[in-house]
């Protein structure tokens, strides 16, 4: 385990840092910066961290979630000097925050399962900040599937969701016939509305089956690259481009490629 000094020493000493940085006679980029102009780096950082976890190089970890750190330690720093608040503030609200919603931890409250701490912890918000919606606090910024699946896992915590994974499937298949139905129509809108409520559904299937629909998809998406540039490469050995083969010419290579993966 860590030792407690030298956590506080190197934040600190980060928070320290990032106060020079930001002085008068600090860094000129730095000092230009604020809460906008660093969105763009935070999400980087953020899905740099995705990445690494997504292909286990667990030992470049540390340097990736130091990135992330370090805009909360940015982000911060800019409220201060604007007299809104502090990193003190920002530690002290988590910490109150994680104390308050682990009462089976910090209480005397019984809670035997994580599906029992996310309904127990949704509760605790709520009452907290009463008025609030069940299912606020969803950023409209989260790409599409995780919101999705954010939103209905909110709404589960109060009971409306599907008794069993039967019902969800049996969603599925009517989705999907209410799209094969709007195609046939040919009515572009109705398409489109009726691909989302099937994607809908399909997030809907994916809490049954407890699987992240934004992980899987990235998955999906990076093994089909991977595969892609084999066909590529493929196709360079031959000293011939993708775009004079055929499509069944491709489509030889791909199964190839795709045996390859299954060995």
């Amino acid at each position: 385990m860590a030792d407690k000094e030298s956590i506080k020493n190197e934040f600190l000493r980060l928070v320290e840092i990032m106060q020079k940085l930001r002085a008068e006679d600090g860094c000129p980029w730095d000092r230009q910066q604020t809460y906008e102009s660093l969105r763009q780096y935070l999400l980087e950082e953020t899905y740099e961290v995705l990445e690494l976890i997504d292909e286990k190089r667990y030992d470049e970890l540390k340097f990736e979630l130091g990135d992330l750190l370090l805009q909360v330690i940015f982000q911060s720093q800019i409220a201060e000097e604007e007299g809104r608040f502090t990193i003190v503030e920002v530690l002290e609200n988590i910490n109150e925050k994680l104390i308050y919603r682990h009462p089976n931890v910090f209480g005397d409250v019984q809670i035997n399962s994580a599906e029992e701490q996310t309904v127990n912890w949704e509760r605790l918000k709520k009452k907290k900040e009463r008025g609030r919606s069940t299912i606020a606090g969803v950023p409209s910024t989260l790409p599409a599937l995780l919101r999705a699946h954010r939103i209905q896992a909110k709404a589960a915590t109060v009971g409306f969701d599907w008794e069993k994974a039967e019902q969800v499937w049996e969603k599925v298949e009517e989705e999907i016939g209410e799209l094969k139905d709007a195609v046939a129509e040919n009515e572009q809108n109705k398409i489109e509305e009726e691909f989302g409520d099937l994607l809908f559904a399909m997030v809907n299937l994916s809490r049954f089956l407890r699987v992240n629909p934004e992980d899987a998809l990235r998955q999906a998406t990076e093994k089909f690259s991977a595969r892609f540039r084999k066909v590529e490469l493929e196709a360079e050995r031959q000293h011939r481009s993708l775009e004079e083969m055929t499509l069944q010419e491709m489509d030889h290579i791909w199964d190839d490629v795709k045996k390859e993966y299954e060995k």
